[in-house]
């Protein structure tokens, strides 16, 4: 017998569909540039294949540092600061 699939969408790509609207990419959403400090939204766009997880959605962070292409985000999550390597794509100034 198989096991059933414990991956981070398994059981929400329905969800995921419904609430989930790829947008048109163009290059300067690509490119956009964050310095150390700035504040950011998380707003997954494009497709889903390097969104961060669904939990951190329109949660406001902080930029604290950069790694490849992405950037590292402190978000604020009931009392815990959590670190996310997010690429810019996914990435809105506040």
């Amino acid at each position: 017998m198989t096991m059933k699939s414990k991956g981070m969408l398994s059981r929400r790509t329905r969800n995921i569909s419904r609430h989930h609207r790829p947008s048109s990419l163009n290059t300067g959403s690509q490119l956009k540039k964050f310095s150390i400090g700035d504040k950011v939204a998380i707003v997954p766009k494009g497709s889903y294949r390097n969104i961060p997880h669904p939990r951190y959605k329109g949660k406001i962070g902080e930029v604290v540092g950069q790694r490849g292409e992405a950037y590292i985000v402190e978000v604020n999550v009931m009392n815990a600061k959590r670190k996310l390597v997010v690429p810019s794509l996914h990435l809105e100034k506040v």
